[in-house]
């Protein structure tokens, strides 16, 4: 246990206090008694006999609760008594006994349950909530959570299971069929034709700014035993024809080249979704690209992305995301309070899992009582919980003097009604 504090040196102040009181009562019907039994062999009259039977009864009031009292914390007067210094000796079991007790009486789930069922605390909190200044308090602890978890979070941990649970999700996931379904959408609602019109655009406006270039490609690729005139003559007509069937795709939406497209596209599809080589090879494409080191870099660097926008905005008070946190509080503190079936759920859910708290963990909790008491030290323990009810443990002394002198008082005098 901790040192005394100085309001246990001002409670122990108290106990002596009271014990000096205690005591004086005893002395003071101790001297009573000799005072009435000397007026009695003096010859002073009958009431001598009542005076001395009460202040008689009084003291073995006193010295029997005295010994009671003073046996929870020690050994009266140091004699080795039987079932005394309760306390020092019987510390575990107390401890035991109390944790029991505790777990029996406070952490049984009909208690905990039928506790929070009084309470109301789904009413309770949705009525917190719905008002702004709650929202925004709980919003801004919140927000000070977010970045606290993300400050002890290492970039380098998050990153490897971020890396590790996309490759396995993209790995456990055949992805053929989905592009595969995607595609025959597309081509059936005509959405690739706009690509096509731009790659169209693109690759003749390319054609026209590097014709030189193509035809020195066609001519360089002639054999070397061709004239020079005939292989120029060649990359001319070759660059004409590119130029006019480009052109011809470009302004001319149903060229056959444009219908060749759709069924390729459409039949692609087809196999994307049900042919098993096509799958498959698609499939190893996917794992040779996960597998590149550039890929396993862009996705593990998401995080600081990610962690960085987090960041942003759990700081920023009117950033979105801390304006949907509040929102939705207050949303759901206004539901709370006005939903009676919303209500009856939240209280059910925080009934089971308060339930499941105290019939999971019973032992565990009542085992820091026990374990808490066993760990101290048997004589201050003593001196601790003396100075706590010593005081009032004082009242039974003075109370057993007083009640004893009243019975003997009443003892003696039904004695000598009766005898005379």
């Amino acid at each position: 246990m901790h040192a005394d504090t100085p309001a246990d040196a001002e409670k122990r102040r108290g106990v002596r206090r009271m014990k000096a009181t205690a005591t004086g009562l005893l002395l003071l019907v101790a001297v009573v008694f000799v005072l009435a039994k000397w007026a009695q062999s003096a010859g002073a009259g009958g009431w001598t006999g009542y005076v001395a039977a009460a202040a008689e009864a009084g003291m073995v009031g006193a010295l029997a609760d005295w010994f009671a009292v003073t046996a929870l914390f020690k050994r009266p007067m140091g004699l080795p008594i039987p079932h005394t210094a309760i306390i020092p000796t019987k510390k575990d079991q107390l401890g035991a006994s109390l944790g029991d007790f505790v777990g029996e009486n406070f952490l049984s789930q009909n208690v905990v349950r039928e506790r929070l069922r009084s309470v109301g605390i789904a009413g309770r909190l949705g009525g917190w909530l719905a008002q702004p200044e709650h929202a925004d308090r709980v919003t801004a602890e919140l927000s000070t959570a977010l970045r606290g978890a993300l400050t002890v979070l290492r970039d380098s941990d998050v990153q490897a299971v971020v890396g590790e649970a996309i490759t396995r999700r993209a790995d456990a996931v055949e992805i053929a069929p989905g592009i595969g379904k995607t595609l025959e959408k597309i081509v059936a609602d005509g959405g690739h034709r706009r690509a096509v019109d731009l790659i169209c655009a693109r690759a003749h406006d390319w054609l026209v700014e590097h014709g030189d270039q193509v035809m020195d490609a066609v001519q360089g690729g002639a054999p070397g035993w061709t004239p020079r005139f005939v292989d120029k003559k060649v990359g001319d007509r070759v660059y004409k024809e590119l130029v006019r069937f480009v052109t011809e795709m470009r302004d001319m939406p149903k060229h056959p080249a444009r219908g060749a497209l759709d069924r390729f596209l459409a039949d692609f599809a087809a196999d994307l979704q049900s042919d098993t080589e096509t799958r498959t090879r698609v499939e190893r494409l996917k794992s040779e690209v996960l597998a590149r080191g550039e890929v396993q870099e862009v996705i593990a660097s998401s995080w600081a992305s990610v962690r960085q926008m987090l960041v942003a905005a759990s700081e920023d008070e009117r950033s979105e995301l801390r304006l949907r946190v509040r929102t939705g509080l207050m949303s759901l503190g206004a539901r709370l309070a006005s939903d009676e079936r919303l209500r009856s759920k939240a209280e059910g859910w925080v009934e089971d899992a308060a339930a499941y708290v105290v019939t999971t963990y019973r032992a565990e909790i009542t085992s820091l009582i026990t374990d808490t008491v066993a760990g101290w030290d048997a004589q201050h323990t003593s001196r601790k919980i003396e100075a706590h009810i010593g005081r009032d443990l004082q009242f039974i002394r003075i109370n057993g003097t007083v009640v004893g002198a009243l019975a003997g008082l009443v003892i003696y005098t039904v004695a000598t009604a009766l005898g005379a």
